[in-house]
């Protein structure tokens, strides 16, 4: 995807989630956080889209801490999240396709590596908001799923701080079957390692195969969705140890 579409997604998801939050209140659960109100999302999401357009527009070369959660509710807090998501938004739209700023994951660049990461993060909990509502979530494009699957399988859990780790060797497979991409990915006492190919290029013997549409794949591996709504072959231990211990937290 080219960092124009990933702000203009971004855009059009936190519109989303503003709207999700509105609809469900600040005192509504969120199936997908347990312990989480929606409050909390949106304390959480706008701290989040603050700390992230800070690197763009300060152009911060190391890293640099967020400015916490605000202690509002309510209106207020709704109108917070949504002057907060505006400004990342405009700070992508303006920043320089030569910004440099710090960044944590391999990327083309710093504007690639924040207007992604940032779609991801907002869409992700969009999903959380659209949780609270209990109705069907908003549709999660193949292409921009598939990008939210290579970013944490190849990204946050090829970092030391990966806790997906096993004393036997394992391989989980993640086939998208109405995509062109599969991953193989090594889990053993290091950080797992993934390997992408495409179509039936992933044909070698693992221990565990996760497979279904992209969308459907990325919301697993994120756990936003059970492991029940994707096709599960072979040894389901494998499943639950990356849903056991593949959260990315603060």
């Amino acid at each position: 995807m080219q960092i124009t579409e990933h702000i203009a997604s971004l855009s059009e998801e936190g519109r989303l989630l503003a709207a999700a939050a509105e609809q469900a209140g600040p005192g509504a659960s969120v199936p997908t956080c347990p312990g989480w109100q929606i409050r909390h999302l949106l304390r959480h999401t706008g701290m989040v889209h603050r700390w992230a357009a800070a690197f763009v527009t300060e152009g911060h070369t190391a890293y640099h801490p967020d400015g916490g959660e605000p202690d509002l509710d309510g209106a207020e807090l709704l109108a917070w999240f949504r002057e907060g998501h505006g400004h990342l938004v405009r700070s992508l739209e303006e920043a320089p396709a030569d910004l440099e700023c710090w960044t944590f994951l391999p990327a083309p660049s710093p504007l690639a590596f924040w207007s992604r990461r940032q779609l991801n993060e907002t869409t992700v909990h969009r999903v959380d908001a659209e949780s609270a509502l209990g109705g069907p979530l908003t549709p999660v494009s193949a292409d921009r799923a598939v990008d939210g699957i290579d970013e944490l399988l190849t990204g946050f859990h090829a970092r030391p701080k990966s806790r997906v780790r096993s004393d036997k060797p394992r391989t989980l497979r993640v086939r998208a079957v109405d995509t062109a991409a599969t991953w193989t990915v090594r889990i053993s006492e290091d950080p797992p390692q993934t390997v992408r190919t495409a179509g039936d290029d992933g044909t070698e013997d693992v221990d565990c195969e996760l497979s279904g549409t992209a969308e459907g794949l990325c919301l697993t591996l994120w756990n936003r969705l059970p492991l029940t709504a994707v096709t599960l072959r072979g040894d389901r231990a494998v499943a639950r140890l990356w849903t056991d211990n593949s959260a990315v937290t603060w």
